[in-house]
């Protein structure tokens, strides 16, 4: 009984705050302080203290601000309309054509960004515009590239794998290795319902502007040079083992600089720009994840995760029921708070009922990256749907409706690797040497 009094009182102050409108970080730490206070007989000021100064001095934490940062000076960069340039001979003769443009030019900046409001907003700018002038359905545009912008979740480097390995003490790297082949699948699943749209659907897809030969089609593909040797240096730096992420991302930062230098939009005011993006988000992830580390701990005194995982324990409950269970937790938690804030807010909780269920941690990371691309799609707080509606003007819940096939094709994405975990596990424990 004590359990639930704990559980139903710290849910209850956690609520209120976030009704109130307290920040995130914030909100952690007063629901840990409470904890503290009213159910242990632990010194929460000192406890608190020690905990926030060793979760902001984490190494592993290094990345995170370095590979924002990367993104941030890309999105200020030409790559985007090059990529378009590149890509667009390509899928001119794909079902749907042009739309598959938001697929894998969302998939391919994914690789060199690591954020999805990033992924989106960039790519958008480009092909949204060129879409829609070129006759496409303005439905389908939207709802695939809210769809395909999530993938800067999940294909490496992602700030949301950062983020959950360090909260959950895994790998980065392994974590980085692991969403390549569910990133690749998804994309694939993506550009299938696209192109099964189009053959349903002929009406709504223009015709081909122009047939362009296979010598036309390799030069085209030049625009993508830039793209494609930042992504080897960054991603093959990690695969191969040269680099640790951290060190990865130093050489992307280094990287973005030169292309934008050498594209001609390297200004102070852009490099200014670039780097306050970068500190105000950086700051505003390592503020909440020093607040989670006290909640993680706070809980832990209270006993409340231990009683938790000797409970599932204790009913059997199976590992795809445990998967199943929150899985519509995330996807409700997702219509209210963000990814990463569902990340730290509910790993204390979470993972102590997650090892109790038999269920490996690396392969749970994908599976918390793809639920939580889910809640970038679902409103009223989806990230994505904000971006798309300062992009085409329309309201937040037109882009959900035009992106709920996309969401759909999610979800069977988590069902596919429940059910073939070595879409996960297969490149890390062949690159790892683990089994």
């Amino acid at each position: 009984m004590e359990l639930w009094i704990i559980s139903v009182a710290l849910i209850a102050a956690l609520a209120a705050l976030l009704v109130a409108g307290v920040w995130i970080a914030l909100t952690l730490l007063g629901v840990g302080w409470v904890a503290m206070v009213l159910f242990t007989h632990s010194p929460a000021g000192g406890l608190m203290a020690t905990t926030v100064w060793g979760a902001s001095t984490s190494w592993a934490l290094t990345a995170l601000p370095l590979f924002i940062w990367m993104g941030e000076i890309l999105f200020r960069t030409r790559i985007s309309e090059d990529m378009f340039r590149g890509l667009a001979p390509w899928m001119a003769p794909l079902p749907g054509r042009l739309m598959h443009c938001n697929v894998a030019g969302c998939g391919i900046f994914a690789a060199i960004s690591g954020s999805s409001a990033a992924t989106a907003a960039t790519i958008g700018r480009i092909t949204i515009p060129e879409l829609l002038k070129r006759g496409y359905d303005e439905t389908m545009t939207v709802g695939s590239l809210a769809g395909a912008g999530t993938l800067g979740l999940l294909i490496p480097p992602s700030i949301i794998m950062i983020v959950y390995g360090v909260a959950a003490d895994v790998s980065i790297a392994r974590l980085f290795v692991a969403g390549v082949l569910p990133g690749i699948m998804l994309m694939l699943m993506f550009s299938g319902y696209i192109a099964a749209w189009a053959l349903f659907n002929p009406h709504k897809t223009p015709p081909r502007d122009q047939f362009t030969t296979l010598v036309e089609k390799l030069y085209s593909a030049r625009h993508l040079i830039p793209a494609v040797l930042l992504i080897g240096a960054v991603i093959g730096s990690i695969y191969t083992g040269v680099a640790t992420p951290t060190e990865a991302a130093v050489i992307g930062v280094i990287g973005a600089l030169v292309l934008a230098a050498t594209s001609g939009s390297l200004t102070w005011r852009t490099f200014h720009a670039s780097v306050m993006g970068a500190t105000k988000t950086s700051c505003m992830i390592a503020f909440i994840l020093a607040g989670a580390a006290f909640l993680t701990v706070a809980m832990a005194f209270t006993g409340v995760p231990r009683i938790m995982a000797q409970w599932i324990g204790e009913q059997g409950f199976a590992a795809w029921q445990l998967i199943a269970v929150l899985t519509v937790l995330y996807i409700i938690l997702g219509c209210f708070i963000d990814g990463i804030s569902m990340v730290v807010l509910t790993s204390s909780v979470i993972l102590p009922s997650v090892k109790a269920a038999g269920i490996d941690l690396l392969w749970f990371g994908i599976f918390i990256v793809l639920v939580v691309e889910m809640a970038q799609i679902t409103p009223p707080v989806g990230f994505n749907l904000f971006v798309l509606q300062g992009l085409t003007g329309r309201d937040m819940f037109y882009v959900a409706r035009a992106s709920l096939p996309f969401f759909i094709l999610m979800v069977l994405a988590v069902a596919i690797i429940w059910r073939y975990p070595e879409v996960v596990t297969y490149l890390p424990g062949k690159m790892f040497k683990l089994t």
